[in-house]
C-alpha cells in the first residue's frame, strides 16, 4: 500500500510544541506521536530533525517532516531551503512538507527545485499552500500532496476564516492528494473537512498543544480572572 493510500480518509496528528515549552523535548514528543498512533491516527506531522528521529524510532505510521527555520529578511520558514530538505530526508520520514508560496526563499530555490530535491531523496512532496495558485504551481512541479496549511498566515490571506474550506474545495478539484490543515479545533471540524473534499485532515493544536489547551481552560477560572 502506498503512503498516500495509508493516509487517505485518515487523521494526521501534528505533534509540535511551542519553543521553550516544557514538552519541547524529543522524548516527550515521540511519546505523543506514539500515543497518536495507538489511538487511530493515520499519520503524524512533526518539526525538527531531533524530534523526527526520536519519533521514527517509535512510530510506524507515515511521517510528515518539516523544519521551521527563520532567515532574516525572508518570510518562508517551513522547510524554506534545500538545506532543510536534506536534514529532514536523513531522519527517515516518508513525506517532506515545504512552504509552496510564491515568496522569495533565502537560497533562491524555487518550488520546482524543492520538489525535485524532495523526490530525489525518495520522499513524497507536500506543498503547504496559502492560495489556490500555490497549489497549481506545486502540482505542476510534481508535488503529490497539496495542503491548506498557510492560508491565513501570509500577508494576502491574513484574516481568512479557518479552516480554509473554500481553498480546500479548490484543491480537491486538482489531480492531487488534498489535505486540510489549520483551524480545526473540534471533532466535528474533521467531518466538515472531509465533506468539503479532503483526502486527509491534519489537527495539531487542539490535540497536542498542552500549553494552548491549559491556557484556554484556565482563562475561564476565577483565579486566572482575578490575576488579570
Amino acid at each position: 500500500m502506498s503512503v498516500l493510500d495509508r493516509l487517505r480518509g485518515g487523521l494526521i496528528v501534528s505533534v509540535q510544541a511551542w519553543s521553550g515549552s516544557a514538552i519541547d523535548d524529543p522524548a516527550v514528543l515521540a511519546a505523543m506521536a506514539a500515543a497518536a498512533e495507538a489511538n487511530g491516527a493515520a499519520g503524524v506531522r512533526m518539526q525538527g530533525a531531533a524530534n523526527l528521529r526520536a519519533a521514527r524510532a517509535r512510530v510506524r505510521l507515515p511521517m510528515i517532516g518539516i523544519i521551521k527555520r527563520e532567515y532574516p529578511g525572508f518570510e518562508p520558514y517551513i522547510t524554506p531551503t534545500l538545506a532543510e530538505v536534506r536534514e529532514i530526508a536523513a531522519t527517515g520520514v516518508e513525506i517532506i512538507a515545504f512552504d509552496a508560496t510564491a515568496r522569495t526563499r533565502p537560497d533562491g530555490t524555487t518550488v520546482e527545485m524543492l520538489v525535485d530535491a524532495i523526490q530525489a531523496s525518495g520522499c513524497v512532496a507536500m506543498a503547504d499552500c496559502a492560495v489556490a495558485a500555490d497549489a497549481l504551481c506545486a502540482r505542476a512541479a510534481g508535488a503529490e500532496i497539496v495542503a491548506t496549511t498557510l492560508c491565513g498566515y501570509t500577508a494576502d490571506t491574513k484574516g481568512e476564516s479557518l479552516p480554509a474550506l473554500a481553498l480546500l474545495r479548490a484543491l480537491a478539484e486538482l489531480d492531487a492528494f488534498a489535505v486540510c490543515e489549520g483551524g480545526i479545533h473540534r471533532p466535528e471540524g474533521v467531518a466538515e473537512a472531509f465533506a468539503a473534499g479532503a483526502d486527509a485532515v491534519v489537527v495539531g493544536t487542539a490535540i497536542t498543544n498542552i500549553d494552548w489547551l491549559v491556557g484556554e481552560f484556565t482563562a475561564h477560572s476565577p483565579k486566572t480572572r482575578l490575576r488579570k
